[in-house]
């Protein structure tokens, strides 16, 4: 029997606020452990949460980017359990009037490229809990620690419906929904540090069946590879399960990276099991439809977007449009500078998928924004090599200096008398001297082994160290062979 996964993602998405949602302690990453805390994000008796306006307006503007229609009004409830690294006992949150729903994320396949159209079902606010600490201690054997600084930080949870079959397709919505919040400004996804963590539900039914299997939930992935190799062996696990006539048990399941499989965590909690009741301490949060109207003119360009406006405008490929302004951090406001400083669009996209890419990945650089050589240095190097001033390999060696150095590309060429050869007799008499030295080769091309041509010119670059221009040098080589 041939089975399909049925996967829903929960990403949860730490606002990129000063402070936190309902205090006005600070959210800053690896503050000395319990310092960031105030009366009102440990639960103390008598302290009033007040909520945090620059929370709601990121929350507003990753709904929007999300397709999603903004509650006019919702509610903030109080969600009952007890964690310990969650001291009032209760986590604030958003259930049955969230601040948004009925989105969409659309992308293509990694899986054959089909389109993919994942409902996010709503966007809600709500604080997150400290961080139980259970290695690194003395005494971690017996003891836990808890740092409360992350409690209170300002999240949103982006919930979705299970339309996903695939964990390769999990992971690739996923991505997209990182790269839009963190083009917003609103999330910096930074998935090391805890500040995007995705849940995924996920079951199991035969193929062609709409009725849903008893879901799992895998908890707390932080990274695009661990999703898909975690449902990727849940998925496994569960039609094993199934096949030998199991049953999938409801729970909530943890990734094991070392050991390559999910392992049981607790069992699955209900809606119910919360005891969900309106936060008594908070007003219902009403949004204005103009407040909104002001938000959604304010939102950027976001990535899907500008890919199919570099292919509009720029007449880049799809492939080389999405490696630019999607896959490489800070790769789209590089592109573009350099086109504004006069770089040809498609050779300037060449230059920074080639050089540019490969020496940011030597040197362990992950954001371009860091790469010492500027935009417009780069495009004076094009521009160089355009006009044929140099070629395009002694053009990669420039760059190799300019990279170093931080000089400029004329000033390097200049200096080291990297000009190409474009006099002819000079090239000339050293055409002359590789046919003289190479008769053999001579013959080749002449009794019509036209490939053996390229070695010839090859030897003419190599002599003069690349800089003879090309073009000129495969005329001459080809004429001289010939006997002109």
């Amino acid at each position: 029997m041939a089975f399909e996964a049925v996967i829903g993602l929960e990403i949860h998405a730490q606002l990129l606020t000063n402070t936190k949602i309902f205090c006005g302690c600070a959210t800053t990453f690896g503050a000395a452990p319990n310092t960031a805390v105030c009366p009102v994000c440990l639960g103390l008796p008598g302290a009033l949460p007040v909520l945090n306006a620059r929370a709601v307006e990121f929350a507003i503007r990753a709904s929007l980017a999300l397709g999603c229609r903004i509650n006019g009004t919702s509610i903030f409830a109080r969600k009952n359990y007890f964690y310990p690294d969650l001291p009032k006992g209760y986590q604030i949150s958003q259930y049955d009037r969230p601040l948004a729903s009925e989105g969409a994320v659309e992308f293509a396949s990694p899986e054959g490229g089909q389109a993919v159209r994942v409902r996010v079902t709503r966007v809600h606010m709500e604080e997150d809990a400290g961080k139980s600490l259970h290695h690194g201690f003395p005494d971690s054997d017996r003891a836990t620690y808890l740092d409360f600084n992350r409690a209170g930080v300002p999240l949103i949870e982006i919930v979705t419906e299970p339309d996903l079959r695939s964990a390769a397709d999990a992971a690739e919505c996923f991505s997209r929904i990182r790269e839009i919040v963190v083009a917003l400004g609103v999330n910096d996804g930074n998935m090391e540090e805890g500040s995007l963590r995705c849940d995924a539900n996920v079951s199991v039914r035969p193929a062609g069946t709409a009725t849903l299997g008893t879901k799992a939930e895998v908890k707390n992935v932080n990274s695009f590879k661990f999703l898909q190799k975690a449902l990727e062996f849940e998925i496994g696990r569960q039609i094993a399960t199934v096949e030998s006539g199991g049953r999938v048990v409801q729970e909530t399941r943890l990734w094991d990276a070392n050991r390559g499989e999910t392992f049981s965590m607790r069992s699955k909690e209900e809606a119910h099991d919360y005891r969900y009741f309106p936060e008594p301490d908070l007003p219902p949060l009403v949004v204005e439809p103009a407040r909104v109207e002001e938000i959604r003119a304010a939102l950027p360009e976001l990535p899907a977007a500008r890919v199919r406006r570099f292919v509009r405008e720029f007449g880049l490929s799809e492939y080389d449009a999405n490696v630019i302004a999607r896959l490489l951090e800070g790769g789209a406001a590089y592109f573009e500078a350099m086109v504004a400083a006069g770089a040809p669009p498609k050779t300037a996209g060449n230059w920074i998928q080639g050089e540019v890419r490969r020496k940011l990945k030597e040197t362990g650089v992950d954001d371009i924004g860091r790469c010492p050589v500027a935009p417009r240095a780069l495009a004076e190097l094009v521009a160089l090599v355009e006009r044929g001033v140099i070629s395009t390999s002694v053009g990669k060696q420039v760059f190799e200096q300019m990279w170093e150095t931080g000089r400029a590309a004329s000033e390097i060429v200049q200096t080291e008398g990297l000009a190409q050869i474009g006099d002819e007799s000079a090239l000339l008499e050293i055409v002359t001297e590789i046919l003289a030295a190479h008769p053999r080769e001579v013959e080749q091309v002449r009794t019509g082994k036209t490939s053996v041509m390229g070695f010839l010119v090859g030897q003419v670059m190599k002599r003069t160290g690349g800089k003879a221009n090309p073009k000129l040098a495969s005329e001459l080589v080809r004429r001289a062979v010939n006997g002109a």
